[in-house]
């Protein structure tokens, strides 16, 4: 499996709850629209949650401020993801994704990057 892991930062003027409720009703209606055309096998969303639930994890490792959310998306296989990118309906809908992304993602301080997946356990 090859996967992308996108962690998010909203953008600036939007609460948590106003980031997470764009993403969640708007966006992944989106991305589910287009998951033929990019050959996506999976998508998940991972919302952060505010409070003290994070606050004693936090400080025991001296961690940074969590990201807001943390998308992950699947292909089958390399030849998968090249395959579903080459077309031009692909292309049409990478631009729609990102274009949408602009609405609520501070895309500059929100790393992407594409990995192989390694089962540990489950």
């Amino acid at each position: 499996m090859l996967k992308l892991t996108f962690c998010l930062r909203r953008k600036a003027g939007l609460t948590l709850a106003e980031f997470q409720d764009y993403w969640f009703n708007r966006h992944a209606p989106l991305v589910a629209s287009h998951r033929k055309a990019l050959r996506i096998a999976r998508y998940v969303q991972l919302h952060s949650l505010e409070g003290a639930v994070n606050e004693g994890v936090m400080a025991a490792r001296h961690a940074p401020e969590p990201y807001d959310g943390v998308a992950q998306l699947w292909w089958n296989s390399l030849d998968d993801l090249m395959a579903g990118s080459g077309t031009s309906e692909a292309v049409a809908a990478g631009r729609a994704l990102l274009e949408d992304e602009r609405k609520f993602v501070d895309l500059e301080n929100s790393p992407l990057w594409f990995g192989e997946e390694k089962v540990i356990f489950g």
